[in-house]
This record gives C-alpha cells, structure tokens and sequence, in this order.
C-alpha cells in the first residue's frame, strides 16, 4: 500500500500559521530556548610518536674490521666475569691465597684441543675421580682460544672451552662436588686456567 504524499502548505495558510505563531505565549519562558543543533566533528588529539635520534651512518667498506664492541653486546658475560660475580662458598682467607697463588694443585687435567664433547665427558671422569681421592684443590687447563686475540666483527671472550667450563661446572653433576671455581694465577696458567676448590669427601 503507498504511502500518499503530504500536502504543502499554501501561501495564504503559511501566513496564517505565521499570525497565529506571534500571538501565542510561552507556557515556561524562563527556560532557556535550545540551542539549534550543531555537529561537531571529533578529532582525536594523538602525538606522533618521536623519530628516535640516530647519530649518522660512518662510512663502511666491503672487507674492513669494526670497530670495537661494549661489553653490554654479549648475550652471555665472559667466563673471568662470571666467575668475578659468583658468591664465594669458601673460607676467604683461603680464597685469597688460592688467588695470589700460594696453594699447589693436587691433580691437573688438560683439555686442550679437545672438542667440548670429548672435554665434558673427560671432565665428568676427572672431577668425581679427584673428589673420591680426596684433593681439595685440581686445575683445569682450557687454554685461552685460537681465537682470544683476534679483533674482528664478533666479540669473543676466547675460545669455546674457556667460556663454557665455568658453566658445566656450575651446574649438576659437578656442582655437587665443587665449592668454588676461580682463574687461575699466572704461575699456574692465568687465563687459560681455572682452580676447581672441591668440597670435603663425606
């Protein structure tokens, strides 16, 4: 069913609409009169994020070193400051002397050139083996890496042995056997060498 179309008004009943608008009266003229309505257009107050500042781009050629890398680049701290940081487990007066190199090892193993598997299952062998006989104090030579001196693009802390020895002995099986791991003393190796101090023999 269509809907008919509203009749307009004509001009004689538009003006006589008009007489009868200005001779009516407000029944609450105290009420302020609204506002024709406006449309606001919203906009959201959203800062750009700030371009961070980059310092510019040094010139770089194929084949040339870096330069060198912090510290606060490696994903793991190296082995010396590892051990640096490890809580001390031991007497201090004895610690001290084990640092200047005043206590003999009693037995020494040498990992050099081994590859980290044969080193680990070597060290699995030697650290129960010492515990049972009794030493208190054994060496372990890593040596400091083909690689300790070499200044290219990745930062190394020496070779694989020697960053990863002061972690297998930190943790189950040998952890339970060692009191504490410190590098050591020149005369005794310095940095290709680490002390392993074993607890007593229950």
């Amino acid at each position: 069913m269509q809907r008919k179309d509203s009749r307009r008004l004509t001009p004689e009943e538009m003006n006589l609409w008009k007489k009868v608008i200005r001779q009516t009266t407000a029944l609450h003229p105290d009420r302020p009169t609204p506002a024709p309505e406006t449309k606001f257009r919203t906009e959201l107050s959203v800062k750009a994020p700030a371009k961070p500042a980059y310092g510019p781009i040094p010139n770089f050629r194929i084949g040339e070193k870096s330069g060198s890398c912090a510290a606060s680049d490696d994903l793991a701290p190296a082995a010396s400051r590892y051990l640096e940081t490890s809580p001390l487990r031991m007497d201090r007066k004895i610690h001290d002397r084990l640092k200047r190199g005043k206590l003999a090892p009693e037995a020494r193993i040498d990992l050099h050139g081994m590859s980290a598997a044969s080193a680990q299952a070597k060290l699995r062998s030697f650290i129960p083996g010492a515990h049972s006989a009794g030493y208190r104090l054994v060496l372990v030579i890593t040596g400091k890496g083909r690689n300790s001196e070499r200044d290219g693009t990745v930062p190394t802390h020496g070779g694989v042995l020697k960053r990863q020895v002061p972690y297998w002995l930190a943790a189950p099986p040998f952890s339970q056997l060692i009191l504490q791991v410190s590098e050591a003393h020149p005369k005794h190796g310095g940095a290709g060498a680490y002390y392993v101090y074993l607890r007593r023999r229950a």
